[in-house]
């Protein structure tokens, strides 16, 4: 009887585990049964503060979900003693609605460091570099992560490489904060990505230079050649590779599958030249969908009723201002040609310019 009840004590507990999980905290039936291997709530007086707490910080039950799914055992934190200082933190920064709960949310270890050793010192060595809280808060949108960073270790090694190449102040402080990811690579394997930046043709003086250094530092070894040889299958040359990279280093940030479909929608519907594509690259970073299609599609009704030339340099309306491509091909037309609105609204598709 004794083991009986031992084991019926256990299954009411975990049962009350998986269900407070599932009811007060958002989590889906098999995410609360795998949490409750982990996690044992015996009583919901402190869970309940806890969630209360986050309430008032503007966390949804989606935020709360998806943070106690990542890290269970904050479920039975301390609400005023571990969560509130931090929060109250944070929110000393500036940091308030969707803000504060994506930026949590997205590090589950920011709540399990300490204030006081961590991620107080951090803050602060963060702010030194890139000066406003507003800055501040840039920057951890773009990678929370840095707020576990070992800052003597890692990040001033990191900085002085950069400074050692003749990378100007400011241009290290951008890239602190446009992409703090970056400057987190092991220090060997960032002073390689430095040179390499620099072989390639890139002035450290130039803000381009830590545009390239961004991006190499975020692609590993693998994935940077599979995406070259992605380009090299349609006709680029190591040469044209290195054009288009210093002339916009973001390329290489794209997908795969992203490169693959600008370069087969642009050389087969488009009936541009490869190479005619790799000296603007800008075309990687624009979407297909918003911007590629119903603006060839424009074109091709425009043509169609032979209200502008079919040797127009596709190149160059693609990158055209929103404002200036309604201006120049929209406004003048859709009185006379009203399936130009259709066209541009992405309501006709478009399956490549006629001869």
């Amino acid at each position: 009887m004794p083991f009986l009840s031992s084991v019926s004590n256990s299954t009411e507990k975990q049962s009350l585990t998986v269900s407070y999980l599932m009811n007060s905290c958002g989590l889906s039936l098999e995410k609360a049964t795998s949490a409750s291997k982990v996690v044992n709530i015996k009583y919901t007086d402190k869970p309940d503060l806890l969630l209360n707490l986050l309430n008032t910080y503007g966390f949804t039950k989606a935020d709360i979900a998806s943070l106690i799914s990542k890290h269970p055992p904050l479920i039975l934190a301390h609400p005023e003693k571990t969560i509130r200082p931090k929060m109250d933190y944070f929110a000393s920064l500036g940091l308030r609605g969707p803000d504060l709960p994506r930026i949590i949310c997205s590090n589950k270890f920011i709540l399990l460091s300490s204030l006081k050793k961590q991620i107080i010192p951090t803050i602060n060595f963060l702010r030194g570099i890139i000066h406003t809280n507003e800055n501040l808060i840039y920057a951890l949108k773009q990678s929370s992560l840095v707020i576990r960073c070992n800052i003597k270790k890692v990040l001033v090694p990191n900085m002085s490489t950069l400074r050692a190449h003749g990378v100007p102040e400011k241009h290290v402080a951008g890239l602190l904060m446009m992409q703090p990811k970056s400057l987190m690579l092991r220090i060997d394997l960032f002073k390689e990505v430095v040179c390499a930046i620099k072989e390639m043709g890139f002035d450290p003086m130039r803000r381009s230079f830590i545009l390239g250094v961004r991006s190499m530092s975020l692609i590993s070894k693998v994935n940077w050649e599979k995406k070259k040889e992605v380009l090299r299958s349609f006709g680029w040359s190591e040469n044209d590779f290195l054009t288009a990279f210093r002339v916009q280093p973001m390329l290489m940030i794209c997908s795969e599958k992203k490169i693959r479909n600008v370069l087969d929608f642009l050389t087969t519907k488009g009936g541009l030249m490869s190479l005619e594509v790799a000296r603007c690259p800008n075309l990687f970073l624009i979407s297909m969908e918003k911007r590629m299609i119903p603006r060839c599609a424009v074109l091709q009704v425009l043509m169609s009723k032979g209200l502008v030339s079919k040797d127009i340099d596709l190149v160059w309306q693609l990158n055209h201002r929103k404002e200036d491509f309604e201006k120049k091909f929209l406004t003048p037309f859709m009185e006379e040609v009203p399936a130009v609105i259709e066209a541009y609204q992405g309501k006709m598709g478009f399956q490549g310019f006629s001869d």
